[in-house]
């Protein structure tokens, strides 16, 4: 599998064959009939069935894929489609790439910026709130025909002002379209969660069932559960099993339920505290007490144990049990 790094804008464009008009940001249109005429590399080799490719980014990138070329999938469900198709980058991040056997090369639009343009603004200290540039690139988002208009629309804004002389509103006017963009990109994702509603009620299902069993099976072999071999449960554990990113599967939890995934996993781990508290060790006939409560929950050490139940009932295991 080929490997290529992204570092600099430049880097972006020179890889392309495209012209570099400002050293932090570019606007891009690729078209394969166009990239015949003009490409650094075998102009056949647009032709052919490509191999794949991942790309590792040290720049912000938002490319919207026009045309068919690549295969997508949605967890395990692929998707009936894959024009117009927006898949986020972020420095960090590495994106593969799995060209569909014997297809041409797909048409596509991107918005490449390097993390030093945001510096000093508000938007560089926001990038957070965009949780989607963490998402991996079969969690990306497809685009209705409105929507389109409106990416298309606000990209073409940014290009129309790096065509534009410089002058003392550039900068800020591209920092004012790249985060309308991205706000533009949060809405869309919300839309495309609650359209895709009966897919996300599955996934949560899913995930309170293997929550279920990751606190309450025993292992017929060990007679220990799993919170008690392997610690405790973590967000990144039941994404990994619903075949999700963390950060896809953590946005996908809170719309369909209205709470994070590690509240959830939070009012299990309470619920199963209460239990234990509660009952008797077989041997000994005694409660179990709070390091043996701790230890089957998974927790390292006792003291984080009564730190977490007090910050959810109030009360430290010993008081509730004796209220």
């Amino acid at each position: 599998m080929k490997e290529i790094k992204f570092d600099s804008v430049q880097a972006f464009n020179d890889f392309f064959g495209f012209e570099t008009l400002h050293p932090l940001v570019s606007v891009v249109r690729f078209d394969p009939a166009e990239a015949m005429k003009r490409f650094k590399f075998d102009p056949s080799s647009i032709q052919k069935p490509l191999e794949p490719l991942t790309i590792h980014y040290g720049i912000y990138a938002v490319i919207l894929k026009e045309t068919k070329g690549c295969a997508l999938s949605y967890g395990r469900t692929p998707y009936d489609f894959d024009e117009m198709t927006v898949t986020p980058a972020a420095p960090g991040h590495a994106i593969t790439v799995e060209p569909v056997a014997n297809g041409p090369a797909p048409r596509w639009t991107a918005l490449v910026f390097h993390p030093d343009f945001l510096k000093m603004s508000a938007l560089g200290q926001q990038m957070s709130r965009y949780e989607f540039f963490s998402y991996s690139l079969n969690e990306a988002l497809h685009l209705s025909a409105q929507e389109i208009e409106i990416y298309q629309s606000v990209v073409g804004m940014i290009e129309q002002e790096l065509h534009h002389a410089i002058d003392p509103m550039t900068h800020d006017l591209i920092i004012n379209h790249i985060e309308m963009l991205l706000n533009y990109c949060l809405r869309f994702y919300g839309r495309q969660f609650i359209t895709r509603k009966l897919i996300n009620h599955s996934v949560v299902q899913k995930f309170e069932a293997l929550l279920r069993a990751y606190i309450y099976d025993v292992d017929t072999q060990t007679g220990l559960t799993k919170t008690e071999r392997q610690g405790l449960p973590t967000v990144a554990y039941f994404a990994e099993k619903c075949c999700l990113s963390t950060s896809y599967f953590g946005t996908l939890v809170k719309t369909e339920t209205g709470r994070t995934a590690k509240d959830i996993i939070n009012d299990h781990l309470l619920a199963k505290a209460k239990e234990l508290l509660n009952s008797y060790e077989t041997e000994t006939k005694q409660k179990f007490t709070v390091a043996q409560v701790s230890d089957r929950l998974g927790f390292e050490y006792p003291q984080h144990f009564v730190r977490f139940f007090k910050a959810l009932t109030g009360m430290t295991p010993t008081q509730w049990r004796a209220a």
